[in-house]
């Protein structure tokens, strides 16, 4: 099962100036839980976006830079290499940014969003998901707290 994993707001905003604009410390957790011990495929972009590397996750990056090669990561150049990579891993996860998402979309058989309840200028935005082919199978609410500037619930949604 490949799932696609983004915290993204009510605009469908990912980030601005390739970094995240909230702080969501449970999502943060969240992500972690999810992701730990398998394939994490994202953009170059993304990839960069990260003090180091995640531990406990294989870094699959998709580029079209020939020549990069950062270190611990393995470098492809299209999305259906990345899923070759990982045939072993039974949920590797798609985790960005939005040209990533773009296409994974039609790769996917579940989708892990974060609705961030809000709207936020950014310049990376989540593809919309068309409820003609995605079905929300769970739906988790989390209010804005003293370690959450903002409410966000989490949605699960699989291909129909």
């Amino acid at each position: 099962m490949i799932t696609m994993i983004a915290a993204a707001a009510e605009n469908n905003a990912l980030g601005k100036d390739n970094d995240l604009v909230w702080h969501l410390p449970d999502d943060f957790k969240r992500f972690k839980q999810l992701t730990t011990g398998h394939h994490i495929i994202m953009g170059r972009k993304t990839f960069e976006s990260f003090p180091k590397l995640l531990p406990n996750r294989v870094h699959v990056v998709i580029t079209r830079n020939k020549t990069y090669q950062p270190e611990g990561v393995v470098v492809v150049h299209t999305m259906e290499d990345a899923l070759a990579i990982t045939k072993d891993d039974p949920q590797p996860f798609i985790i960005g940014g939005g040209e990533i998402y773009t296409i994974g979309m039609q790769y996917a058989d579940c989708i892990e969003l974060t609705r961030v309840h809000g709207k936020f200028d950014a310049d990376t935005f989540f593809p919309e998901i068309d409820l003609a082919h995605w079905e929300i199978e769970n739906k988790e609410m989390h209010g804005a707290d003293e370690r959450h500037e903002y409410g966000f619930t989490y949605l699960t949604y699989k291909k129909k």
